[in-house]
């Protein structure tokens, strides 16, 4: 819980800005408070999403509704006080109309007291956990939930024939929803899960569990790991005999990540994943948004964190051309409930009584493509919504 002492701090900020008698904005500037992860060992999303919203800005101009857009870009590292700290000095010093980012649950959570207190609008582009936009009215969420591309994987595992299956999810929020929305689905398909096996967040070692996962003796297990650490994972995977005992790796696209796929090499050919987006989407939109973000990037490939902050930002021009320039907390909430647009991703919305997206989620398998791997879809679910919140 946020401390007493921040929320008074907070406020006494808001009201001396507003006792001075002066603009809380610069009338002609937009800002934007991006908190990412941009060091420690989720570094990787940061760099994804801070990058995904300047190719918005690239594309677009930084000019709406006669504002300039300023992304005010802060480095969290990963830790939940810090995001509240920066939350708080970016509302109350910097004087930022919106925040935006959020890599991990926590992070995001964290601010849920800040922003309802100041009326700040808050865009999550990467935390994936259902419950946080309940968390505040102020979230809206431009990323996924970890229920939306779970219960496809049941579904197609079911499809495929696998009766047995051992769920290895990091163990916090993001991947309790996914294994308690994969287990959902495929045991009401009839499906078995033997065991549930969950990891720390901050584990280097994957190799323990994995031996557990072979011992048991499935026919395939279900993972999810946060973004940026599936090398590690696909290497033990291999090492401890997984594959070579026949067990199929399926799972959330956060394993096979756009951004290290390529480097994991062979024992990631195979793998199937349910995610939103993927580099190879065959979309003219994602060509050209993959041709000029590779461009700006030093050849570095998009992930679904550069989606999320792609479209995060996407969500805010909108709203502030709706607004016509009002950057009214509450008008931009109200702005942002309903839109409805075409992402590289491919069709989005964004639910109007959950402010969660509404997206196509993709099947996947990591095939090699022009010497290359990829995660090439091969099926679609069409406007998916959390169910978590479809079914409340």
């Amino acid at each position: 819980m946020i401390a007493r002492r921040s929320l008074i701090a907070l406020s006494a900020g808001l009201v001396m800005s507003a006792g001075l008698g002066l603009p809380s904005y610069a009338e002609d500037t937009f800002k934007v408070g991006l908190i990412l992860p941009m060091t420690g060992p989720f570094a990787s999303t940061g760099r994804q999403v801070e990058a995904g919203a300047k190719a918005y800005i690239a594309a677009h101009g930084d000019t709406v509704a006669g504002k300039k857009i300023e992304l005010v870009v802060r480095d969290d590292a990963g830790t939940a006080d810090q995001t509240r700290r920066i939350a708080q000095e970016l509302i109350v010093n910097d004087k930022v109309n919106t925040l935006a980012g959020f890599g991990l649950t926590p992070l995001a959570l964290s601010v849920a007291p800040v922003i309802t207190q100041a009326k700040v609008p808050a865009v999550v582009m990467a935390a994936a956990t259902s419950s946080i936009t309940q968390a505040s009215e102020y979230f809206i969420r431009t990323s996924g939930t970890l229920p939306q591309y779970s219960v496809p994987v049941a579904r197609w595992a079911h499809e495929n024939n696998i009766k047995k299956v051992v769920t290895l999810v990091t163990d916090y929020g993001p991947g309790i929803d996914a294994e308690t929305w994969f287990t959902k689905e495929f045991k009401a398909k009839g499906g078995e899960v033997v065991e549930a096996v969950r990891i720390p967040l901050q584990n280097p070692d994957f190799a323990p569990f994995l031996q557990r996962v072979r011992d048991a003796k499935p026919d395939a297990v279900f993972v999810f790991l946060p973004s940026g650490v599936g090398s590690l994972f696909m290497k033990q995977f291999v090492d401890r005999g997984l594959a070579e005992a026949g067990i199929k790796l399926i799972g959330t696209g956060d394993i096979t990540d756009d951004d290290i796929l390529n480097g994991m090499g062979k024992p990631a050919l195979g793998t199937i994943t349910a995610h939103f987006y993927a580099a190879a989407h065959d979309s003219p939109e994602n060509a050209e948004f993959v041709k000029a973000f590779k461009a700006a990037n030093n050849n570095m490939r998009p992930n679904f964190m550069a989606m999320g902050g792609y479209d995060g930002m996407h969500a805010i021009y909108a709203a502030l051309e709706a607004t016509k320039g009002d950057a009214d907390g509450a008008a931009l909430i109200k702005a942002m409930k309903g839109l409805a647009w075409t992402s590289p991703r491919g069709p989005i919305s964004i639910d109007p009584q959950t402010r969660d997206i509404i997206q196509n989620i993709y099947m996947r398998e990591v095939k090699d493509v022009n010497g290359e791997l990829q995660n090439v879809e091969f099926a679609t679910y069409k406007d998916v919504k959390d169910p978590v919140k479809a079914g409340q």
